[in-house]
């Protein structure tokens, strides 16, 4: 029984979450320029002592010596928070490509360059490789958090991983770019997959932190809408389906992401005291809608319940791509100008959609194996070359086009996701002496 309090208007109907489902995918301002967001996640090490729990003090100390010591104006713009494992989280503002990447770029420098300081160095992998997950942060929406998700995927999730996220503006067309982000998942997935080893030694998949996001609650997992195809489909499957983009349930996305919410399992509820309480009787915010509760939700339990839900890619008022791994502190601008080009530039969009066709729905193959399946590999290559043509008219300089290039020579043209690096620093699978390069580029 849920019964808690909150103030607003109750919700009367369905419709309702529908209506604000719909908001969620508002376009932006016809001629616009495109803006993009980026939210950075790193792990935080002693370099002395890899294997040892990092106490946030000793980061806060660090971080301290950063420009005024207010880690809400960092010279970029960029905010600091932490996550529950103590994982530094750099949000850089939304601007066009170039600006945004430069300013959030200034700011990663600057926190490279304090965390020294306490003989700390960020670690741009997104798994943790060598400690066991352990809570830092004791706050209401955690405690709760950690309870419904349970062990041991629940705290890896919240203490262990570390990602890149993306926020895209939706455009004039938000259901075309939704339609993108998904599709181009697998094959970002393999290339940026970047997490193959946990409790030092190989865990069997290149992206491990996306193992954990799968083993995790479906119903706030999976992605929107649930697609009606086989996870890897094979040439019969590829036959029987209409010509076109369309791999999943045709339909408005905005009526998909409400039957989401609605369909997803309640995690917590906020009571009038501030605290939190998990919900683990599997009722869905559904249930409760049609009477499962001592008084009805609002629409401010409605907008608290899409928060706790984290779906590949999620719809805010702005696309947020949550399916990519953390990346080297110097690598990552090639992960976003990449999955930038190929979502929001139409010529290159139809380049890419053409060879991920056969393998959008490949999550967890992309997710084990990487670039090392051949089929992903060739997809990956044509999304790079397409990428590659998009950025001169998006407005990026040759310095950028230079890293993508050498990214995709790197790793995309061998079929080696940076993950094949930790792997070959770990012979023996001993604990890899990868800190020495914070990761490698």
């Amino acid at each position: 029984m849920i019964g808690l309090t909150s103030e607003g208007t109750p919700l009367r109907s369905t419709a309702e979450v529908a209506e604000f489902a719909r908001r969620c995918f508002e376009p932006g301002l016809p001629g616009a320029a495109d803006r993009v967001g980026v939210e950075l996640e790193f792990l935080v090490f002693d370099r002395a002592a890899p294997a040892a729990h990092v106490p946030l003090a000793r980061v806060e100390r660090a971080l301290a010596t950063l420009p005024g010591g207010d880690l809400t104006t960092l010279p970029g713009g960029s905010r600091v928070t932490f996550e529950p494992g103590g994982q530094i989280e750099l949000s850089g503002p939304a601007a066009p490509l170039p600006d945004a990447l430069a300013r959030l770029a200034a700011d990663v420098a600057a926190v490279r360059a304090a965390l020294p300081a306490e003989g700390l160095v960020p670690a741009g992998v997104g798994l943790d490789p060598v400690r066991p997950a352990r809570r830092q942060l004791r706050l209401p929406r955690y405690d709760a958090m950690a309870e419904f998700l349970g062990e041991p995927y629940g705290a890896l999730m919240m203490c262990s991983t570390a990602s890149v996220q993306i926020n895209l503006d939706l455009g004039t067309r938000p259901a075309v770019r939704w339609e993108r982000a998904h599709a181009l998942g697998p094959v970002l997935l393999a290339a940026f997959a970047n997490s193959p080893l946990s409790g030092g030694r190989p865990c069997g998949w290149m992206s491990g932190r996306q193992a954990v996001w799968h083993h995790l609650d479906r119903t706030r997992t999976r992605p929107v809408p649930a697609w009606s195809v086989p996870a890897w489909p094979g040439p019969a499957d590829l036959a029987a389906r209409p010509s076109g983009l369309a791999a999943g349930p045709a339909g408005d996305p905005a009526d998909d992401w409400a039957e989401y919410l609605l369909d997803a399992r309640l995690m917590l509820v906020r009571e009038g005291d501030g605290h939190c309480r998990p919900v683990r009787d599997g009722s869905t915010f559904r249930d409760w809608l049609e009477g499962g509760g001592e008084r009805r939700p609002t629409a401010e339990d409605l907008a608290y319940h899409a928060t706790t839900v984290f779906p590949p890619v999620r719809p805010r008022g702005w696309l947020e791509i949550r399916y990519l791994d953390a990346q080297h502190p110097a690598a990552w601008p090639v992960c976003v100008a990449v999955t930038h080009a190929l979502v929001t530039d139409d010529r290159a969009a139809d380049a890419a959609l053409a060879a991920v066709e056969p393998y959008r729905t490949g999550w967890e193959v992309a997710a084990r194996c990487g670039l090392g399946d051949p089929r992903l590999r060739r997809a990956a290559e044509a999304c790079f070359r397409a990428a590659l043509e998009a950025l001169p008219r998006l407005g990026a300089g040759p310095g950028l086009a230079g890293e993508v290039a050498a990214f995709a020579d790197r790793h995309v043209a061998p079929g080696r996701s940076p993950a094949a690096d930790l792997m070959d620093a770990a012979p023996g699978r001993s604990v890899p002496d990868w800190l020495n390069g914070e990761g490698r580029q």
